[in-house]
């Protein structure tokens, strides 16, 4: 069992690389809006009960995912890095796959402000995550998170072991995969 998860800012392509990454291993993708997108048809981002269920919900899956037959998980995540409740929620999380005997791998990106602003507005990601179609709001989040959080290591990450840090700016979501899977020699499913 592999549990990858992905983190970086905003627009920094984790589910587009996400979803490369699972069509060449098999494994399966579970990106941030999977539940976010959920729980907005019922509670505001931020409000208690949105947080909760959040957090139930992705901690249901992993526990569902951790003892299944299924070769692994992906999962991508905006990790505020000085946030303590957000390095304990990825610490809770790679436990439930370790105590299962589990691999745990750290892939984080980065990439220009620019070429993130321009990803915000990609059809791909307008199509998967409804809250972004709002493309002036998203923008002025996506800014608001990059003055107020540090979504990028600078050379002092938590976990050295079973980590890559990519520079993706000018690099396609294929390319960017296939430099996850060589760093860390996952088995590429044939077609």
């Amino acid at each position: 069992m592999k549990f990858l998860v992905i983190f970086g800012p905003a627009a920094v392509g984790k589910m587009t690389v996400g979803y490369e990454l699972a069509k060449l291993t098999g494994l399966k993708l579970f990106h941030n809006h999977m539940t976010i997108d959920l729980v907005l048809n019922f509670f505001n981002f931020g409000e208690p009960a949105f947080n909760r269920l959040i957090s139930d919900f992705r901690f249901k899956i992993f526990e569902e995912v951790a003892t299944s037959k299924l070769p692994g998980l992906i999962f991508t995540f905006v990790w505020g890095l000085e946030l303590e409740s957000d390095k304990e929620f990825i610490d809770q999380s790679t436990s439930i796959f370790q105590q299962k005997g589990g691999e745990v791998y750290y892939i984080e990106l980065e990439a220009d402000l620019s070429e993130r602003l321009r990803r915000n507005e990609t059809d791909f990601r307008l199509e998967h995550k409804r809250p972004k179609r709002d493309i002036e709001k998203s923008r002025n989040l996506l800014l608001e998170h990059e003055a107020k959080y540090k979504m990028n290591s600078q050379d002092d990450f938590f976990y050295l072991e079973n980590y890559i840090k990519i520079n993706n700016t000018h690099l396609s979501a294929y390319e960017t995969a296939q430099k996850i899977i060589d760093r860390f020699e996952l088995p590429i499913i044939t077609p």
